[in-house]
């Protein structure tokens, strides 16, 4: 009985072939992810293996006149360290949103947003990819002045409660071998 217990572990091992590592090189991710300054959408990201680059769009509409939202951009990590199932990316995203005019302002918003960051991806599976990013936001809205923050356009996802934020991003992709 052990004979044959042992012959069928190695007749397993050796028929299964290479096990993928998450991020494999070559590969194109579709899911969501959402930036720093709160801009995001439906998502696409190509892993060239040592990096990966990507871009979203999205738009909302909500009930009522002239009050839809519409956001794109970009982002590029390249890798610093990479295991078999999780990448650490060092990077930028650049988000273009265009919003609603405040009360007492006819023309819409526009604005630009630059986001030095890092980010972690970890590989649920060897194709499902959770992302988390954290960095800083600069950003122009229609050149009124400039801002460097934490913060993104609807202010901090989590205060401390000492006017401190943190601001976060995170998103999801299903990666296609």
């Amino acid at each position: 009985m052990m004979k044959i217990g042992l012959f069928a572990a190695v007749l397993v091992t050796v028929a299964s072939g290479s096990a993928f590592a998450g991020g494999q090189a070559g590969t194109v991710g579709v899911g969501a992810e959402f930036q720093l300054n709160g801009a995001g959408g439906a998502s696409v990201n190509y892993d060239a293996g040592t990096f990966h680059i990507g871009g979203f769009i999205g738009f909302y509409d909500p009930e009522g006149a002239r009050n839809t939202m519409f956001d794109v951009g970009a982002r590029f990590y390249y890798h610093v360290h990479e295991t078999a199932m999780s990448d650490f990316g060092v990077g930028v995203g650049l988000g273009i949103v265009s919003v609603p005019p405040p009360p007492g302002v006819t023309d819409r918003l526009t604005g630009v947003f630059i986001e030095p960051s890092v980010q972690t991806r970890l590989f649920l599976a060897s194709n499902v990819a959770l992302s988390f990013t954290t960095g800083l936001v600069i950003g122009v809205v229609d050149a009124g002045g400039v801002a460097v923050t934490g913060q993104g356009i609807s202010g901090s996802i989590v205060d401390l409660g000492t006017g401190i934020g943190f601001s976060g991003g995170a998103g999801v992709h299903y990666y296609f071998f």
